[in-house]
């Protein structure tokens, strides 16, 4: 009986719809969004941008990753349906 809980629990999928702004924004589409297993990483999701969009290496890496409001680490694992907004680094003063 646990092992059915437990596969159901690995089975859930999420989805995670990305919004980048700044330079980023020119590499990836407006609409990309991915369907994951629950508790995916943030890093996992940026691997399968990676995987589709290989140019955008060099900015996806520099990006900060937020949610809402909040500045997230990557490492942070998802565990339901999320924005994941990409932001660039900017200069200026």
């Amino acid at each position: 009986m646990t092992e059915l809980i437990t596969s159901s629990i690995k089975a859930a999928t999420i989805q995670i719809k990305i919004e980048a702004f700044g330079a980023i924004e020119r590499q990836i589409p407006a609409d990309l969004h991915f369907i994951c297993q629950s508790d995916v990483q943030i890093t996992q999701v940026l691997e399968q941008i990676l995987q589709y969009y290989p140019e955008s290496i060099n900015l996806l890496e520099r990006c900060a990753c937020a949610i809402g409001e909040d500045i997230v680490p990557r490492q942070m694992q998802l565990t339901r349906d999320t924005h994941l907004v990409l932001l660039s680094p900017v200069a200026g003063g």
